[in-house]
């Protein structure tokens, strides 16, 4: 089985990586800027998570890894730990809460298979998490890696993990993970509920009508977390990533009470400066004051309430 969009497409092509990965690099039409750059981040020596049995709190550790915690229930989502994507793409900013002084992680759900967030050497050793949630298809490898009781979730289907409600919702992306199984696992993002609490956590995406779906079926979220890097050149990349611009407009969509930008000032993806996505969301937000109200720019290794 061959997964596709909402809108029945299938965003990336062999041949577009080609043109863009080597092509357009000879030609002199790519030129990635790999200016210095130090995301902005706070000591997090992970012991306020570990004594957290009972407020709902999300920590930022970098790129789309988040823990978060609802109900007394620890989530690693989408976990990286790597000093390199599959040994090639550097880390440019450690993790903001170390691997080893993290709470136990109950539960780890992972929004699709590509390497910067389905990263087996962190999965593995969180591997002692008695739960996973994860894409349809994605079972076997989870299972691979010593997970021994993993959900499999079609959109719009929901489990219940230690009374917190995991909602696997459509994204506008796709899946790979060798040469020939594109699109043969699903890909998403995660709604969790619970106490009239709500986080999203939309993995990968692009712009796409389905954020108002979204808000519809399981509720505007209390914290959006939105990616906004790894958009350059548009060209390519606007039909499976969000630019600042496009992140905004889906935190209209969905009337998020809290916006909180992801997948920035971690791995060099794509052409942009790392610094520019931050920079660009502060500065569109600012032309709308009720946006720029509920935006945060959450340093690596900072918790955010909710």
């Amino acid at each position: 089985m061959r997964y596709r969009n909402l809108d029945g497409s299938i965003p990336q092509t062999r041949a577009s990586v080609f043109k863009w990965a080597v092509l357009d690099r000879l030609s002199g039409r790519r030129a990635p800027n790999r200016a210095p750059f130090d995301a902005p981040r706070v000591h997090n020596d992970g012991s306020a998570l570990r004594g957290n049995t009972a407020s709902p709190l999300v920590t930022w550790i970098g790129h789309a890894t988040w823990i978060i915690q609802l109900r007394g229930v620890n989530f690693a989502v989408d976990p990286i730990w790597a000093r390199a994507i599959s040994g090639v793409i550097p880390r440019r900013s450690a993790p903001g809460v170390p691997l080893d002084a993290l709470p136990p992680v109950h539960c780890v759900l992972v929004s699709h298979n590509h390497r910067d967030h389905m990263d087996e050497p962190t999965l593995r050793a969180l591997s002692n998490a008695p739960r996973a949630v994860v894409p349809a298809g994605l079972g076997r490898a989870m299972r691979a890696l010593g997970y021994r009781e993993v959900t499999e979730l079609e959109w719009w289907q929901d489990v219940d993990v230690g009374g917190v409600r995991v909602t696997l919702v459509p994204a506008q992306h796709w899946s790979r993970r060798g040469l020939h199984d594109t699109n043969a696992s699903l890909w998403g993002g995660f709604v969790l509920a619970a106490e009239g609490k709500r986080v999203y956590h939309t993995g990968d995406t692009a712009y796409f009508d389905g954020f108002r779906e979204i808000a519809r079926r399981c509720g505007s979220p209390d914290l959006a977390l939105l990616p906004i890097g790894a958009y350059d050149p548009e060209w390519f990349m606007r039909k499976q990533h969000m630019n600042p611009e496009d992140a905004l407009q889906a935190a209209r969509d969905l009337d998020a009470r809290r916006i909180l930008p992801m997948h920035w000032g971690t791995y060099q993806l794509t052409d942009e400066w790392l610094g520019e996505p931050p920079q660009k969301i502060v500065e569109l937000a600012a032309q709308d004051p009720r946006l720029l109200e509920r935006l945060e720019l959450v340093p690596i290794g900072g918790t955010i309430p909710f």
